[in-house]
């Protein structure tokens, strides 16, 4: 048994919203495997009141002793858009911060609000992420909480198959391909690939034309047998009364696992942090069984006798003794390192002035054009002196500090008047390269 499994404790209630009305399953997860506790249809919660079918929920959760449960519900497909990006080389609040900067450009809801929710799927930065308007998820919000009905999650089917897919076990690594039928007969198709880790889509087309479409999407082989999508989700042992079809209550079902273990099987919520409703009891058990093992492990540390404390700390002594003096001479080492390092960079900077000295001039030279000469250039590390003659020596202050190689330019001298030239001599800051 992987060890995983000995922390699938948890009871789940999944909810899809199916056209006009709610099918309702009920699971039980445990080390040992899960059990289906039982499926229901809630018909027509659009039209009838709020408390009539919020009174037939709460009754049929207190049937199976699950009246303090929190839902996960999906959502219909038409009114979540489902995007996956790749986003490589980012991680931790670095990938919800970069989401953020891109979500603006995955939706076609233009300026009305939206909410989003996101989940990894892959360690190579990939996610897969659901954005629906705000006045849609709050018009189900609405809807549930007249109704009496505590959700944990809103979320859409792509990411229930995923979650509910990995609570036990992973899928195979070659990638697989499997489809159901929605309720007006649309085939819904659900698949895994290396080069594809989620491909969610729903055709109106043969079965034979969809399953060929979603192979290639998925660069599967084109013999690729489509698996029933019940059959991606953990088998339960034991079947309360689902429906008599195993493909009805898939949906609801593999929801049901996510909630009940939201930590070995998460789903992307679309639901605010704010607005969840989390009351599952069973997700305490790994806390309680930790909480236990480490008092256990505080009571061996507390009755650890002084002998054993005396012999580690005497064993410590000895190899810190024997390692000393190779510490000592790594130090040493160390040391001798930093200094040809200093010398190094000594050098590197002496070889580099030459190349300085030479762009300087050079770039003098372009800058300072006919009838402009100079008779005398110094350059120092921080600055330059130019004496020479000019037609017009003013403008050349303006010349220099439009230059990326000099700055803060003036005449040390007053100038002085030759005949038709005038006498300059100029000191300019060099800037550091």
């Amino acid at each position: 048994m992987e060890l995983r499994k000995l922390f699938a404790f948890g009871t789940g209630a999944g909810i899809e919203v199916r056209g006009n009305d709610l099918v309702v399953a009920l699971s039980k997860v445990r080390p040992s495997g899960v059990e289906a506790l039982a499926a229901a249809t809630i018909h027509a919660f659009r039209e009838r009141p709020a408390a009539e079918w919020g009174a037939e929920y709460a009754q049929f959760l207190k049937r199976h002793g699950a009246g303090h449960l929190s839902a996960t519900v999906v959502l219909p497909r038409r009114d979540v858009i489902v995007r996956r990006m790749a986003l490589p080389g980012i991680d931790g609040a670095d990938l919800a911060a970069a989401i953020g900067y891109q979500i603006e450009s995955l939706h076609p809801y233009g300026e009305d609000e939206i909410v989003y929710g996101w989940e990894r799927i892959s360690d190579r930065g990939a996610v897969i992420l659901g954005i629906v308007r705000r006045s849609a998820l709050d018009a189900y919000m609405d809807r549930f909480s007249e109704a009496g009905v505590k959700v944990a999650s809103l979320t859409f089917s792509a990411a229930v198959w995923r979650a509910a897919a990995r609570l036990f076990t992973s899928p195979p690594a070659a990638g697989f391909l499997a489809l159901g039928y929605g309720p007006g007969g649309e085939i819904e198709v659900y698949g895994e690939s290396p080069s594809m880790p989620v491909f969610s889509a729903e055709f109106d087309l043969p079965r034979e034309r969809a399953v060929a479409l979603a192979a290639a999407e998925l660069r599967l082989p084109p013999d690729t047998e489509a698996l029933p999508l019940e059959q991606i989700v953990p088998a339960p042992a034991k079947s309360g009364n689902l429906d008599s079809s195993p493909g009805a209550s898939a949906l609801p079902y593999a929801a049901s696992l996510a909630g009940a273990c939201p930590r070995l099987a998460p789903a992307a919520n679309l639901l605010p942090e704010e607005r969840r409703i989390t009351t599952s009891r069973a997700m305490f058990v790994p806390v309680a069984a930790l909480a236990v093992v480490l008092l256990v492990m505080c009571g061996v540390l507390l009755g650890y006798s002084a002998y054993g404390e005396q012999q580690y700390l005497a064993t410590l002594r000895a190899e810190i003794a024997r390692l000393e003096p190779q510490a000592k001479k790594a130090a040493a080492l160390d040391r001798s390192l930093a200094r040809a390092d200093a010398r190094v960079r000594v050098l590197e900077e002496f070889r580099s002035r030459a190349k300085t000295d030479l762009d300087a001039l050079q770039e003098l030279t372009r800058i300072l054009e006919p009838p402009v000469w100079t008779n005398q250039v110094i350059l120092m590390r921080d600055a330059a002196i130019l004496s020479g003659e000019a037609e017009q020596a003013a403008p050349l202050l303006k010349i220099l500090d439009a230059s990326p190689f000099f700055q803060k330019s003036g005449f040390l001298v007053s100038i002085v008047k030759a005949e038709k030239m005038e006498l300059f001599r100029i000191r300019t800051e060099r800037e550091r390269r």
